[in-house]
Order: structure tokens, then C-alpha cells, then sequence
């Protein structure tokens, strides 16, 4: 195992018990519901739309690149001047990284028709965050029963799977930014260098999960011809 692994294996371990499930369901609530200068993901979502003249497609990849450009400033603030060598910087990026993906996540969600509301929903939109490879490991294990698609419409609601997924969620979220600060650290003698990685991680992973909600949930909304 390499220097940036074993810190953070290390780093993994400290921050993860302080996050249970309740953790990340309480940032998707306000990515949905909106919090201080952040719209509800509904609001912003529709505001994309009327932009686009009623483009549904060309609201959503709106959307990937504004989410995107915002991870990116996240990303680089949060790991300034050195930051990302306290142990402190990890939550504080974890919650930014979280709000930005939730709320692209479920915009795209509202653009293709689903309900923001419906339990089913907001399974399917943490099962996005996690990304196309982690969710087909997941399925292969076992661990989840099916895509975050079929989640959504699934004839009834699981209340086993809220824990399940939302453990996944937080401990995927934890991984990704302990193993880049652990990159920054070794780095952290050169100028900017911590800053430069935490904006191209975050964009790029909330690039991903963009992307791959995009491609996951079809729209849901009759097409007439």
C-alpha cells in the first residue's frame, strides 16, 4: 500500500464516525429544499429550463456545468493556503462536495419528471452519486438491489434501503476527499498545489455524477411525436 493509501485509509477512519446515515440525508434535504444562498433544486432546475426555452436536455447539461464550475471553486477554497492539512478540512469538504453533487443530482432528477418528495426518488439520487462502478459492484455483491432507475420506480418504497444507501453514500464521500488530502499533503511544500487538486477532484467527480445521473434517469414524461 502507497504513502497517499495508507493516510487516507488513515484519515477514513477518523472522520467516518462522526457521519452516520442521518449525515448525508440531512445535506440531500437542504440540496432539495435549498439553504441560505442555495435555491431549492427544483428552482434552479426550472430557472435552467426556462433558460433553455423549455430544452429539457440543454437545462440538464446546463446544469452539470454550472455544478461543475461551482465544485471547482469549492474544491480550490476549501483546500487554500494549506488548509487541507487539518483534520478539520475534510468535514468542512465533505458537506460542500455533497450539497453541490445532491443539488445537480436532483435537479437533473426534476427535469426528467420525478418527484423530489417521493422516498423512492431520494434513494435513487444518492445511488447516483456513487457513481456507475460503484453501483454495479454493489448490485453484483448483492448489496443493492437494483439501479438507481429502477429504484426510483420501484412499486413500493424499501425503508431498509434509506440506511444502506446513505452509509455508502457518506463512506464514498469520506474516501474521495481523505485520499486527496492525502495527495496534498505530500505536496503541501508547493504553492497552490493542494488547491489545484481539490478543484480538479471535485469538478471531475461532480462531473461524473452528472454525467451519470443524466444517463440513469430517462424521462419519465410521455414524448408525443
Amino acid at each position: 500500500m502507497g504513502i497517499g493509501q495508507t493516510a487516507a485509509k488513515t484519515v477514513g477512519a477518523s472522520v467516518a464516525p462522526k457521519y452516520t446515515f442521518k449525515y448525508v440525508r440531512a445535506v440531500l434535504d437542504r440540496a432539495i429544499d435549498g439553504v441560505g444562498p442555495v435555491k431549492p433544486a427544483a428552482a434552479s432546475a426550472d430557472a435552467k429550463l426556462v433558460a433553455a426555452h423549455g430544452d429539457v436536455e440543454a437545462a440538464v447539461k446546463s446544469l452539470i456545468r454550472q455544478h461543475t464550475r461551482l465544485a471547482g471553486i469549492e474544491g480550490f477554497t476549501t483546500n487554500l493556503g494549506g488548509i487541507a492539512a487539518a483534520p478539520v478540512a475534510v468535514p468542512a469538504n465533505i458537506t460542500g462536495v455533497a450539497l453541490i453533487q445532491c443539488h445537480l443530482a436532483a435537479g437533473i432528477v426534476h427535469l426528467r419528471g420525478y418527484d423530489l418528495e417521493d422516498p423512492r426518488v431520494r434513494n435513487a439520487i444518492l445511488a447516483c452519486m456513487l457513481g456507475r462502478g460503484t453501483v454495479e459492484g454493489l448490485i453484483k455483491r448483492r448489496a443493492l438491489p437494483s439501479s438507481p432507475m429502477a429504484l426510483a420506480t420501484a412499486p413500493v418504497a424499501d425503508p431498509l434501503l434509506d440506511e444502506l444507501i446513505s452509509r455508502e453514500v457518506t463512506t464514498e464521500l469520506i474516501g474521495k476527499v481523505a485520499g486527496r488530502r492525502a495527495v496534498t499533503m505530500v505536496g503541501r511544500r508547493i504553492p497552490l498545489f493542494g488547491s489545484g487538486v481539490g478543484a480538479a477532484s471535485d469538478a471531475l467527480t461532480t462531473h461524473q455524477v452528472g454525467t451519470y445521473t443524466a444517463e440513469e434517469m430517462l424521462d419519465r414524461r410521455l414524448r408525443v411525436v
